[in-house]
């Protein structure tokens, strides 16, 4: 049985850590900085059998702006349709109705993300970033 789950104390956080230390967009972060973000942010658990197979989180101000981050399924659960179920269950929670403004960014799941109403920026001209490595 798949369910997708916001309760902080159900997540496994070595599960999480152990994909997120070597994926492309999130490494190296250690798994002090994973406790840091999980505490941090409105998180998802997606599970098969109470098993955790996946996770993704928003930050957000729960008005205004909300940012999906570090959305995975484990590499063995994939193809199911699990990533479409944790976005859906991410779009419908009730405590995050009121936001006005959704963003991710992806470099291989615009298809995905397509399918729940995302699209292309309308103005990237607008849009400044700092990264510090």
């Amino acid at each position: 049985m798949i369910t997708v789950c916001t309760d902080k104390n159900k997540l496994d956080i070595p599960f999480i850590h152990d994909f997120l230390k070597d994926i492309y967009w999130s490494a190296p972060r250690t798994i002090e900085e994973i406790k840091v973000c999980v505490e941090n942010s409105f998180c998802f658990g997606i599970y098969s059998d109470n098993q955790q197979i996946g996770f993704a989180r928003v930050i957000t101000d729960y008005v205004v702006f909300a940012y999906l981050m570090d959305v995975f399924i484990d590499e063995k659960h994939r193809g199911n349709g699990y990533s479409s179920l944790l976005i859906d269950a991410m779009m419908n929670e009730p405590e995050l109705q009121n936001i006005k403004i959704w963003r991710l960014a992806t470099t291989d799941a615009h298809f995905l993300y397509e399918k729940f109403g995302f699209k292309l920026l309308a103005h990237p001209e607008k849009l400044m970033e700092k990264i510090i490595l």
